[in-house]
């Protein structure tokens, strides 16, 4: 890993976090949502991080463990990659629907009362809101901060990646809290704020491990960010797109997405 990225992994894991803040702004100045463009923008956020998972932190993963392992090194890469899925699997499960900031939502919802009102009493356990965002958060933040450590390419992707997917996440934030405080203002610092999350995650979440940095140890973690990105783009990324927009819109970013990574690896 490239220590001297350090500085800038906490600058690429804020700007990705605290992209929830578009989101805010998004719903309180924009009369329609987009649904066409967000549905691509969601759709191409899938399309790298697919892209990278497979193609670049799984076949580096492979490679570390095929020198440092021999013949497991295969199965721990495997392990590790759907460990990945049960870590972020579980965090949703642990976390109700109507409590999942990933739960996507669209401005127009602020002009539909009656259909806000559903959100208001997440909003009134404030603290409750608070561990839902971090949990979520945290491993996009340790995604990203690790991605810039080990590459600064890698690391750029990774957090477009995640901040175009933290927009629409904002929007589902900042919706209940203005229908619970009534303040547009508390609503976008909230929803602000609860990207702080993100960089705080991936700051603690390299400290926690730095002591234990070995090659093996970022093998595992590139596999587990590999099962972490795919679920999330499987689970979260591609059903949003849909929602927002044509199913043909949806694939034409995920393909986008994949076209543009893989141009910027090989010129790059």
């Amino acid at each position: 890993m490239e220590l001297s990225n350090f500085w800038i992994a906490v600058l690429l894991t804020s700007l990705a976090g605290l992209s929830t803040g578009i989101g805010s702004l998004l719903a309180f100045f924009t009369k329609k949502t987009n649904t066409n463009l967000l549905s691509v923008s969601l759709g191409f956020s899938a399309g790298v991080m697919i892209y990278i998972s497979f193609v670049e932190l799984l076949a580096q993963a492979q490679e570390i463990f095929s020198v440092n392992l021999g013949g497991i090194g295969t199965w721990v890469c495997v392990t590790s990659f759907f460990l990945g899925f049960g870590v972020i699997a579980l965090i949703d499960r642990l976390i109700p629907s109507y409590e999942n900031p990933h739960e996507m939502h669209n401005i127009e919802e602020l002009e539909n009362k009656e259909k806000a009102q559903s959100f208001r009493k997440l909003y009134r356990v404030g603290i409750l809101m608070a561990v839902a965002i971090s949990l979520h958060n945290f491993p996009e933040g340790l995604v990203t901060f690790l991605g810039t450590l080990t590459s600064l390419k890698l690391g750029l992707a990774i957090a477009v990646a995640i901040a175009i997917h933290n927009i629409p996440e904002g929007i589902a934030i900042s919706i209940p809290i203005f229908y619970a405080t009534g303040s547009r203002k508390k609503a976008f610092i909230w929803s602000f704020l609860s990207g702080l999350a993100e960089p705080v995650g991936g700051i603690l979440g390299f400290l926690i491990l730095r002591p234990f940095i070995s090659d093996t140890l970022i093998g595992i973690m590139f596999a587990l960010i590999a099962g972490i990105m795919v679920f999330i783009s499987f689970d979260t990324l591609l059903p949003a797109a849909e929602k927002y927009g044509k199913h043909h819109l949806s694939i034409l970013g995920l393909v986008g997405g994949m076209i543009v990574m893989a141009i910027s690896l090989l010129l790059f």
